[in-house]
């Protein structure tokens, strides 16, 4: 009997070959989709979150959907957390009560409910407790993914000596910069006088406090002049609070001048610049795209004689064209920082420091000349 294989023997082996290396080519198909069929892996979320009346120690979020499981964080604008969901799956999900700890009743106010990944896949929020290392929000065009609700006592629950916050009155738009009038109508529902205070507050922070003395069923308006001073642009929320009512709004900030950045001095160590941001961000010196060295951290405002050390281990010339660019953004990362725009432009200026220096030197010669024809 021969030994060789037959015809259909090697047929059946090639078959079993082809169609092992079908299977291992699906494989490797399927381990790239994302980057053949350009799909995103990159974590996201949404979140609705709903005006809504409280027993002070809990919220509903109407809807939040994650990508790859989490939490949400409810917060009044301080730095820490006054409530935090237990961990959800990756999904939709629908009517999410938040509770907050040791049943503390202070869920009430302008809130804020933020969506927050589980980085360290443990089930247990521990952003706080990592200094925010771990657990960080959900972004979406680099902000984290929140929404803002104003959440007042239920009747049943609220205290009832508190005052009542009619109705409030208050611009609609200002600029970054001004004082603007707000008034409310505050009433006493109680049958005997006391005193509370009356808060002002803009996306959570207290701005204005006054303590308001009125008899009992008495009505009075109660009048805030706020500066907006230091406040970022875009629309913010507002609104008067006593200590178990209050009323809402929203105002749109506009930036009080055009942002700009311009060079005052310079010399082949550092540049100093004055700067008028929008965003909170830095100012860096740049030579075709590359960054020679960036300014400290700088809040939204205007900031004059900012000054921008080259680093260390550069070398420029005083004919060297550079740039002054603002950027939004943290200057330890400057690779995330995005430029700050006006009118769809950077805002920049290019420069030398000769020209900087010539134009100081001539001054300085003007004045020696003026000097000099003196004292002939």
């Amino acid at each position: 009997m021969s030994s060789r294989p037959t015809f259909g023997t090697v047929k059946r082996v090639t078959a079993i070959l082809i169609a092992i290396a079908v299977v291992l080519a699906a494989g490797i198909v399927v381990g790239q989709a994302p980057v053949i069929f350009g799909v995103d892996d990159d974590p996201a979320a949404s979140i609705t979150f709903e005006d809504q009346e409280s027993d002070g120690v809990s919220v509903v979020v109407d809807e939040v959907t994650l990508s790859d499981g989490g939490f949400v964080v409810i917060t009044d604008g301080n730095e820490e957390p006054l409530a935090v969901s237990s961990y959800l799956e990756d999904g939709t999900h629908e009517n999410v009560t938040v509770e907050s700890e040791e049943n503390e009743t202070d869920l009430v106010g302008q809130l804020t409910a933020t969506v927050h990944q589980d980085t360290t896949g443990d089930e247990t929020f521990t952003h706080y407790e990592t200094d925010g290392e771990e657990d960080q929000p959900y972004l979406e065009d680099g902000y984290p993914v929140s929404d803002t609700a104003s959440v007042t006592p239920d009747d049943d629950e609220a205290v009832s000596d508190s005052f009542v916050v009619e109705s409030m009155t208050a611009p609609e738009s200002a600029t970054t910069n001004e004082t603007i009038a707000v008034v409310a109508e505050v009433r006493n529902p109680t049958e005997f006088g006391q005193q509370q205070v009356v808060e002002f507050r803009l996306n959570g922070t207290v701005l204005e406090r006054q303590i308001l003395e009125l008899d009992g069923g008495e009505d009075r308006e109660s009048s805030f002049e706020v500066d907006l001073s230091g406040t970022p642009p875009g629309t913010q929320p507002i609104g008067v609070y006593t200590d178990d009512d209050g009323e809402v709004g929203e105002i749109d900030l506009e930036f009080h001048a055009d942002p700009s950045v311009t060079v005052v001095e310079a010399d082949t160590e550092e540049v100093t610049v004055d700067v008028a941001t929008p965003e909170d961000g830095f100012v860096a010196i740049e030579d075709d795209d590359e960054v020679l060295g960036t300014s400290d951290e700088l809040e939204a405002g205007e900031h004059e004689n900012v000054s921008v050390a080259f680093d260390e281990d550069v070398s420029v010339d005083e004919d060297d064209e550079l740039t002054a660019v603002v950027y939004e953004g943290d200057p330890e990362d400057v690779d995330a920082a995005e430029p700050v725009e006006h009118e769809d432009e950077p805002v920049e200026e290019t420069f030398t420091i000769a020209d900087v220096g010539t134009a100081d030197e001539d001054e300085d010669e003007e004045n020696g000349n003026d000097d000099e024809s003196e004292d002939e």
